[in-house]
């Protein structure tokens, strides 16, 4: 993996839904419109970062800033 950008998914259409995978793993199935958006969207746009948004599995980048805020320390 190279910077913050997702790595490690990929995605198999199964009948009318998506199933997504990270890693290997299930990460989650998409049915009906949503899984036909997601197809549609897949061919605009970085695949990986899209699968990342869809499963809920993408850093924002503020992680460390966060960790180490005073109000966070000590936890």
């Amino acid at each position: 993996m190279s910077g913050n950008r997702p790595d490690g998914f990929s995605y198999r259409e199964v009948g009318t839904e998506v199933r997504i995978t990270h890693n290997g793993h299930h990460a989650t199935t998409l049915r009906g419109g949503r899984a036909a958006e997601f197809l549609r969207e897949v061919e605009l746009g970085d695949p990986q970062e899209l699968m990342a948004r869809v499963t809920g599995n993408y850093k924002h980048g503020n992680e460390r800033t966060a960790r180490n805020h005073p109000r966070n320390r000590g936890r």
